[in-house]
């Protein structure tokens, strides 16, 4: 008998008993190969399978290969192209979701002095206006992952776009009560938002994480800028501030429209599929490491965007310059958010790459407030390149220090929690500090303080180690 005489032939049997296998049993990643469970994630070859995040993806039908051939499985509906071009219309889509997520903040903070002046909007409300989207950050984010796990992560993230898109459009009426109905929706959709898309990353961009979180950070911090510098002129161009605001409405409910077919495509996850118990991730000295960093960040990150300008105008530079280096330092900011990811993710440990860049934004922070004046263009641009990256470094976190997506989703619920709860307390502390001294002095030795307490959290965090796993030899 020859091998092509028929599919008995015992070595066909055996390499038949090694594609089933196969096909049932992927290499997790960062480990050995193991049979797959909830918490490794379908990864990028597994769409359009059906496989979701928490249950094993469905084996694709074996296909008989002439001559007695053993049965192979095809890689997807329509071949690798198609889930090739299906990966990039998802990375289209994550970037385009993260250009919206920074607009709420810095479009209402360009046009407030106008708001002020046209509505004499009392100093408490807009007080609530600029801080309860951060809070809210923080307050939804723990409701994240167990919608995800209920409902599936695109479904989820799509209907808080959705609710984002409303929220700016009813802010942009400019009716008191709906001005804080708006910004409260606006800001629980962004944290809602804020925990899936690295959630989403680690699930199907496993070879491409890099990349993608330098692409998706990039556009958060782009979106800054967006609204930072151009409600102004759309004010002028419409000669209404509602108009301004209104305007940011349009880009979300754009990106709803674009995303929704691919999340509404994938059938939602039935709870209780999971076959593997979850990381307690609140017990994790990895995770508690990672979330200081996340917060130490973010309480200088959130800082620029209220007291940078009002910095430099109390050195004595105009609003005019003031305004266009704050500009330019988050411009900068943006570049550093897109070179830092992919670096992070070449190494194997992040340890000094976190405690340098946590040391250089602390210091371009400070030197902002009480270096040269006359080199203040230089000090933004440290602070612009150490801010973003720091921010993205963060964010990349979540997905280097996990072995798959449930336990990423997790990490960036207790993260964002806990990390936007304790860093919107930096703006308050650099008023109180100002209110009694009269100076920005004290603030300026405040960020050399939480830049060098970056750097310790950060340099551990950057460890080669992973949450769940930190007690293991």
């Amino acid at each position: 008998m020859t091998r092509e005489a028929g599919p008995f032939w015992p070595g066909s049997a055996v390499r038949l008993s090694v594609v089933l296998l196969k096909a049932r049993r992927q290499p997790v990643p960062g480990g050995k190969d193991s049979v797959r469970t909830a918490d490794t994630g379908p990864g990028p070859a597994a769409q359009g399978t059906g496989a979701a995040d928490g249950a094993e993806p469905r084996p694709r039908p074996a296909v008989a290969q002439p001559g007695g051939r053993p049965a192979v499985a095809r890689p997807g509906v329509g071949g690798r192209g198609v889930a090739r071009r299906g990966g990039v219309y998802l990375g289209l889509c994550i970037v385009l979701i993260g250009l919206n997520l920074r607009t709420v903040f810095s479009s209402f903070s360009a046009v407030l002095a106008e708001i002020t002046a046209a509505t004499g909007m009392p100093a408490a409300l807009v007080t609530v206006l600029t801080t309860m989207p951060v809070l809210l950050l923080g307050a939804v984010a723990p409701a994240a992952p167990p919608l995800a796990r209920r409902f599936g992560i695109e479904r989820i993230i799509l209907a808080a776009m959705l609710l984002l898109a409303a929220g700016l459009a009813v802010r942009g009426t400019g009716a008191f009560p709906a001005m804080l109905a708006g910004t409260a929706a606006a800001g629980a959709g962004i944290g809602v938002v804020n925990v899936l898309l690295p959630t989403l990353v680690k699930r199907d961009f496993q070879h491409r994480v890099g990349l993608m979180s330098g692409l998706y950070t990039g556009a958060i911090c782009a979106a800054a800028a967006l609204g930072a510098g151009f409600t102004q002129p759309l004010l002028q161009a419409t000669g209404s501030w509602q108009g301004a605001l209104l305007f940011w409405a349009l880009p979300a409910a754009v990106v709803v429209l674009v995303f929704a077919p691919l999340a509404l495509a994938r059938p939602p996850v039935p709870a209780g599929t999971a076959t593997a118990a979850p990381v307690s991730v609140w017990r994790s000295p990895t995770a508690w490491q990672i979330t200081a960093f996340m917060a130490l960040q973010a309480m200088m990150s959130f800082s620029v965007f209220a007291w940078l300008a009002p910095i430099l105008r109390d050195r004595g530079i105009d609003g005019g310059t003031a305004g266009w280096v704050v500009a330019a330092s988050i411009v900068v900011q943006v570049g550093g958010s897109f070179l830092a990811p992919p670096l992070a993710a070449r190494l194997r440990r992040q340890s000094w790459l976190n405690a340098a860049i946590a040391l250089l934004t602390g210091a371009g922070f400070a030197l902002c407030i009480f270096g040269p004046v006359q080199l203040v263009w230089l000090w933004a641009a440290m602070l612009g390149v150490g801010q973003g990256s720091l921010t993205a470094l963060a964010l990349t976190l979540i997905v280097l220090r996990t072995r798959g997506a449930d336990t990423a989703a997790r990490l960036s619920g207790m993260m964002q929690c806990v990390g936007y709860g304790v860093g919107s307390s930096g703006t308050l502390l650099v008023g109180q500090l100002q209110a009694a001294t009269g100076s920005f002095v004290p603030a300026g030795v405040m960020f050399l303080a939480i830049g060098a307490a970056a750097a310790v959290f950060g340099f551990l965090a950057g460890r080669d180690r992973y949450v769940g796993e930190d007690g293991r030899a």
